[in-house]
């Protein structure tokens, strides 16, 4: 094979994946079968086998049990918005879009304390196995689960206070700026790393997808003076939604 010459079995899977992008294989429609795709295209069972595997784990054909692989449907990617640390209103963003009058979310959480793994505590600046409250949110959007977020704040801030738990008491669900102001402690900073990765098995489960389908991961860290309170990773089906920033200028 010469210097940018693609291997077969790409090339053969660029032909169908271009023929489910112009319609000619539409939602719902079997793929032609490995004995057909070796005729057409004039390659071995080996190349067919390995185009097919391409176009599943891109997520546009998924196999279904003793009926053959399908053409997926093509979900219109939906917009998440993402618009910095300082909520108006006292709501976590996701709160605030869904109190537009359009919004049908609807979210779930629970809380644990638990001991924070060496990646947690890199990015909390604490020692790996200090207290940490962790807490996961199910995010659902009119009854389609739509993105997961994980967070962990450090006992060390907020244990013994009315916040440490991030969804109850007084201030309760007002995200973490609000809470940790009502402990004096005042959050100055964020940062957001996105990133893709394919999907774990049981946020797939969740979230709704097969095996290779890609997620975005945004990492989230809250910081007062320099220090972090409040570390988070939120994951969103990358076929489905699209991240926005909405970002002030200064």
């Amino acid at each position: 094979m010469t210097f940018g010459e693609q291997p077969a079995y790409l090339r053969v899977a660029g032909d169908l994946r271009q023929k489910i992008v112009d319609g000619q294989l539409p939602p719902h429609t079997r793929l032609p079968s490995q004995a057909r795709i070796r005729q057409e295209y004039g390659v071995s069972d080996t190349v067919a086998l390995e185009a097919r595997k391409v176009l599943m784990a891109e997520g546009l054909v998924e196999g279904r049990s003793g009926s053959g692989t399908y053409v997926r449907e093509r979900p219109v990617p939906r917009r998440i918005s993402r618009s910095g640390y300082r909520p108006t209103g006292g709501a976590t963003p996701f709160r605030q879009e869904q109190a537009d009058g359009e919004g049908r979310g609807t979210w779930e959480s629970s809380s644990e304390q638990s001991e924070a793994s060496v990646a947690v505590a890199e990015r909390l600046d604490i020692e790996p196995g200090e207290r940490v409250m962790c807490t996961r949110y199910l995010y659902r959007e009119g009854g389609e689960a739509m993105m997961l977020s994980t967070s962990w704040e450090p006992l060390a801030v907020t244990g013994r206070t009315p916040v440490m738990l991030p969804e109850e008491g007084p201030v309760g669900g007002m995200g973490v700026v609000e809470r940790m102001r009502a402990i004096d402690v005042i959050v100055d900073n964020v940062t957001e790393e996105v990133g893709a990765r394919p999907g774990l098995a049981e946020e797939l489960l969740v979230l709704g997808g097969v095996p290779g389908h890609v997620v975005l991961v945004i990492q989230r860290t809250f910081y007062a003076s320099g220090r972090p309170v409040e570390t988070a990773d939120v994951v969103i089906p990358a076929d489905r939604y699209r991240v926005a920033y909405h970002l002030p200028v200064k």
